[in-house]
C-alpha cells in the first residue's frame, strides 16, 4: 500500500491521526495533515483505509503497490 495526501484538500478534522496515529499526524499551525508514512506496514492497512474512507475532504489517496 502507498499513500499519497492532497494538503489542499484536507480540512484537518483529524480523524485519520485518531484512527491511524502510526501513519499520520497533523500540523500544529494549521492542523493540515502530515504522512508518517507513505507505506505502511500490512499491520497498518486496515487503519489507513478506515482513515482515508472517513476523510470528510477525501485528501487521503491509497494505492496498492509492490
Amino acid at each position: 500500500m502507498n499513500i499519497t495526501i492532497d494538503e489542499d484538500k484536507c480540512c484537518g478534522a483529524g480523524q485519520c491521526v485518531l484512527i491511524a496515529p502510526e501513519v499520520f499526524d497533523q500540523r500544529d499551525d494549521d492542523g493540515i495533515v502530515i504522512l508518517l508514512d507513505p507505506a505502511p506496514p500490512q499491520e497498518q492497512h486496515i487503519a489507513s483505509r478506515e482513515a482515508a474512507a472517513v476523510c470528510p475532504a477525501a485528501a487521503i489517496h491509497l494505492t496498492d503497490g509492490a
